[in-house]
């Protein structure tokens, strides 16, 4: 039995639950303590979901008990919150995006490396249990050789629902900041890294107005583009075509398709850890629902901080890692800078792609070995 690593969680936002109450179902995490700039609201986690202390974030970092830190600060904050863990003298694991600017992402995946501390980051729904089903069927040539994969996220915006919706309309938002992390991570832990990629991009509305509460009625200007459409040449030599848009009010485009040689493989929500997963073989003439081949379909954030406790504890490397969602945050800028510069644009980073679990429904020892 590998010892517990101790975890701790600064920012106490709304995404903060979720994790505070699946990382402690998780046999190698220990959940020490919890740290927000409003000590109130870390108080009020720290009660809700038993955690022993809700410290300053100064306080936090000082604890030397503490191995590993899950950063879900808004994402400006990620790169400054994420250089004092380094400096602290341990791992961090960031909410996705991994950083907003390149330069950022890079400076903290060297400072890390000069310290031999891992960094890795959301999204961990690649773990999950449609997405490595999915994975296993491509590794077993289910479809064949992969020629093409398609993914779309349109939806109208979040001004309708969300109760503070003005970020994803400002840098370090918008649709494919936002959503993008999901579609990209979970193509390059299918089909592998991205080589080469070109974009188009338009802001539709340039103002929105807030229907939610408590703001209803506040005018947003927007500052980034809300509908961002690339094409992706994968290093495999596949091609991709994706889509991220605020400005769609309805449609019935797929989630995710992966075309092969031998067939089609419809891969479900990259934003979820179950869903159902379809093949339609070459000639045939209906869908073959797949049952899934591996454990946590339901939400399992903190999954991949899991993976990385194992990863700390065993020396090896992390599945959501800092190269991998570096990766994702060049590809989202480089469809931007294809759009601007209108040329197409070759990728500098690139990264391994990740190790897919075993395929069953054990228990930690089992998946993370």
């Amino acid at each position: 039995m590998l010892r517990k690593v101790n975890v701790g969680v600064i920012g106490c936002g709304n995404i903060s639950g979720i994790y505070l109450k699946n990382c402690k179902n998780f046999e190698i995490l220990n959940v020490a303590a919890c740290a927000d700039l409003d000590i109130g609201r870390a108080q009020a986690k720290a009660q809700e979901y038993g955690i022993p202390q809700a410290l300053t974030v100064a306080e936090l970092l000082a604890d030397p008990s503490i191995e590993i830190v899950i950063n879900l600060t808004i994402p400006n904050a990620h790169a400054e919150v994420a250089r004092a863990v380094i400096a602290a003298g341990k791992s961090v694991y960031n909410e996705k995006p991994l950083t907003i600017r390149r330069e950022e992402a890079q400076a903290l995946l060297t400072e890390a490396a000069a310290k031999k501390l891992l960094v890795g980051g959301a999204p961990d729904t690649f773990l999950g249990a449609g997405l490595q089903t999915c994975r296993k069927l491509i590794d077993d040539g289910a479809i064949g050789t992969p020629i093409s994969a398609v993914a779309f996220m349109v939806c109208h915006g979040h001004e309708g629902w969300h109760p503070d919706p003005e970020f994803y309309y400002k840098v370090g938002g918008g649709p494919m900041f936002d959503m993008g992390p999901y579609y990209l991570t979970a193509l390059v832990s299918l089909l592998g890294p991205v080589q080469q990629v070109a974009g188009a991009t338009q802001i539709t509305f340039p103002e929105r107005t807030i229907t939610s509460q408590p703001k209803a009625g506040t005018i947003i200007t927007v500052e980034v583009p809300t509908h961002v459409a690339g094409l992706l040449r994968f290093a495999s030599g596949a091609l991709g075509t994706m889509i991220t848009s605020f400005d769609v009010w309805a449609s019935e485009l797929p989630v995710i398709e992966i075309h092969g040689t031998l067939g089609t493989l419809s891969v479900p929500d990259p934003n979820t850890f179950g869903g159902s997963v379809r093949i339609r073989r070459g000639g045939g003439k209906t869908w073959e629902t797949i049952p899934l081949t591996h454990g946590y379909s339901e939400n399992s954030r903190g999954l991949g901080v899991a993976d990385m406790a194992y990863a700390l504890r065993s020396g090896t490397a992390p599945r959501a890692s800092g190269e991998l969602t570096y990766h994702v945050l060049d590809i989202m800028h480089a469809i931007h800078d294809s759009a601007d510069d209108r040329q197409f644009i070759t990728l500098q980073s690139v990264c391994d792609r990740p190790q897919p679990f075993p395929a069953g429904f054990g228990g930690e020892q089992q998946l993370f070995k």
